[in-house]
């Protein structure tokens, strides 16, 4: 099980890694990985991407899937919202997938507020 876990760790961080990448500088990982710089929309796309990888490398990472599903929900809202806005891209779908994003940041984050307090009583519980 340890070997399992090591590689676990190992595949999170390259993950990770890589979604910092193709969010900071998607035109050279693009060049890099098919030998052409991404311009215009396919920037965004990159970057949404990158916001995957780095929730993909949370949920990998020893613990609950709920943190990275948290992360890319957050995380997408903000950027597409951002790119909606400041970015001049709006499709038509942008601003409700905007707004589902924001709805399920909220429930995700309700749904692990609520584990830590059901994890705090039970700790409490155990202490008596």
């Amino acid at each position: 099980m340890d070997a399992m876990k090591r590689v676990l760790v190992f595949a999170a961080v390259s993950e990770a890694a890589t979604g910092m990448a193709l969010l900071i500088v998607p035109s050279l990982v693009g060049k890099l990985l098919l030998g052409a710089e991404l311009t215009g929309v396919a920037m965004i796309v990159a970057r949404v991407t990158g916001i995957a990888l780095i929730a993909l490398g949370v949920a990998c990472w020893p613990g609950t899937p709920l943190v990275g599903m948290l992360t890319y929900s957050a995380a997408v809202t903000l950027y597409l919202a951002y790119a909606g806005i400041a970015g001049g891209f709006a499709g038509i779908l942008l601003w409700p997938a905007v707004a589902l994003h924001g709805v399920l940041t909220v429930l995700l984050a309700r749904a692990m507020f609520a584990r830590g307090k059901t994890a705090d009583a039970k700790a409490s519980g155990a202490d008596r």
